[in-house]
């Protein structure tokens, strides 16, 4: 009787190690995905800034670069949803899809970032078309000065 119970009590012992280290594991993998999103976006943040990349090819940069196969999925999901619907709705519906070991927190802080993508995006290209502007004013202006010096 007494084999019976320390049998019972190893197995026991034994599966309560392997969903401890499962539950583990799972927490490693959160911060792995988190640290793989702050990168991506931090590119992402770069591309929008300097290159004035549409932000579907950066989601598809993005999605060949990343190591974490679920930041990858979350960028290509975005990217194929942006063929019917706005860049945030199209985040916000990648995150709701695709299956990541971050928490539901992590998931609204991430959604928040839509909000702010629409609005960079608007305040960008007010931006550019003042840059635009300016520029073509300063040339405008350098060529009528050299017309009147001739």
């Amino acid at each position: 009787m007494n084999i019976i119970k320390y049998i019972m009590l190893l197995i026991l012992w034994i599966s309560m190690s392997l969903i401890g280290k499962i539950i583990a594991k799972k927490y490693s993998y959160r911060v792995e995905e988190l640290e793989e999103m702050k990168n991506a976006l931090n590119i992402f943040k770069n591309k929008i800034k300097f290159t004035y990349s549409p932000i579907g090819e950066i989601f598809e940069e993005i999605s060949q670069n990343t190591s974490i196969k679920n930041i990858a999925n979350i960028f290509t999901q975005a990217k194929n949803n942006m063929n019917n619907q706005t860049a945030s709705e199209a985040w916000d519906k990648s995150l709701e899809e695709i299956n990541t070991n971050m928490k539901e927190e992590d998931i609204k802080k991430l959604k928040n970032l839509s909000k702010l993508l629409r609005k960079f995006r608007r305040r960008r290209t007010n931006k550019s078309n003042r840059t635009h502007r300016r520029i073509f004013r300063n040339s405008n202006t350098r060529s009528n000065t050299r017309k009147k010096k001739e």
